[in-house]
């Protein structure tokens, strides 16, 4: 089979866990692949991927091999291959617009961007890279909070008939304007907003669900998170985090039957900590109400190595894109989505986006 071709948009510590993972198992097998929820989709298994093409905008990055370039500063993931044979692939200069945040600029070389001088390109070039290079799957892997370069990516996405995956809390399957374009052209999308693996979302979920399930009345609940890599620096900027908080919130209370008033919810980024590196701290409290109306609370602290923990539900999200590829399914895909995304178009409990996946699979 001829391998799927994806573009990366953001060489970041994402991209890095994951093309170390798409080395990573090409050694390994169904039996022994620990952390693939599905390791064939299609017939397609996770090493079944390639890089064929990436944007950056860092100089340490643009112009240097792909996979030279996710071992470059400021990326700071776990590196679990021990080599990385040459892709081939120069990161290609992208497109700034809202994709740097100016107070990053006060930091320390090593833990910011380095923004290239390069001339940045147009829509047309992005456009020329895309088809030049036979991409089938652009996945957004730009700052939280990069509005316009996220749309001007998607833009390309449409104009090249690629394929997009929107990993971050920019709302572009779950509006209907933007899906309706991806689906009047046939093109594939899902998002918005990857769920991790097993990460502070998946969690939060799990335990909203489980006091629904219990019959205890969830009265109070926050979620606090703290990390050290670029996303929690330029998360500094709360200008940039509108939508991130929108989207984790609206995740949680779709498995509550009663919402929670605004001042009975939080959920967002707390804190930069630089020694934590791409390690994510993760604090949830949750108060509630059990029978007799006796109170009740939980506490539950979840560390987890941020990035690889993104790059277990991208590896699926790819392959779930290129079998609707091969079936003529354009337009947001609807249990991907709700399965693997924080702020889908229609929001489902686990559970039911689960067998939904399951089914969007053995039926094509």
């Amino acid at each position: 089979m001829e391998p799927i071709k994806i573009g990366i948009v953001g060489v970041g510590n994402c991209a890095s866990a994951l093309l170390q993972g798409i080395h990573y198992y090409r050694e390994k097998g169904p039996n022994n692949a620990v952390g693939i929820l599905n390791w064939s989709i299609n017939g397609y298994a996770p090493c079944d991927i390639e890089v064929v093409s990436a944007f950056d905008i860092d100089r340490r990055k643009v112009g240097k091999d792909v996979h030279d370039a996710i071992f470059e500063k400021p990326n700071c993931t776990k590196k679990f291959v021990d080599r990385m044979t040459s892709a081939g692939v120069k990161v290609s200069m992208g497109k700034i617009l809202d994709g740097f945040s100016e107070h990053m600029k006060n930091y320390e070389s090593d833990y910011t961007f380095l923004p290239c001088d390069s001339k940045e390109p147009g829509k047309s070039d992005v456009i020329n890279v895309l088809t030049q290079t036979g991409t089938e799957i652009l996945l957004n892997y730009l700052p939280v909070g990069s509005e316009a370069a996220s749309r001007f990516y998607a833009e390309c996405a449409l104009e090249a008939g690629v394929s997009f995956i929107n990993n971050i809390p920019v709302f572009i399957a779950s509006d209907p304007v933007w899906a309706e374009q991806f689906k009047s052209r046939g093109i594939p999308i899902i998002g918005d907003d990857i769920k991790s693996q097993l990460g502070a979302t998946i969690v939060h979920r799990a335990l909203a669900n489980l006091f629904e399930k219990r019959g205890v009345k969830l009265e109070k609940t926050y979620q606090i998170n703290t990390g050290g890599n670029t996303d929690f620096l330029n998360m500094l900027n709360r200008d940039r985090l509108d939508k991130k908080k929108r989207s984790k919130t609206a995740a949680v209370q779709a498995v509550l039957n009663t919402k929670l008033e605004k001042r009975d919810i939080h959920i967002g980024p707390s804190d930069y900590v630089p020694w934590l590196n791409d390690n994510k701290v993760c604090f949830i409290r949750m108060e509630g109400r059990l029978f007799g109306n006796i109170p009740m609370n939980v506490e539950l602290r979840l560390s987890v190595e941020d990035s690889p923990n993104s790059a277990g539900a991208a590896i699926d999200c790819i392959r779930l894109c290129k079998l609707a590829l091969e079936k003529n399914i354009g337009g947001v895909l609807e249990a991907p989505s709700a399965y693997y995304c924080k702020h889908p178009p229609v929001q489902f409990t686990d559970d039911v986006a689960f067998s939904m996946l399951k089914d969007f699979i053995s039926k094509h």
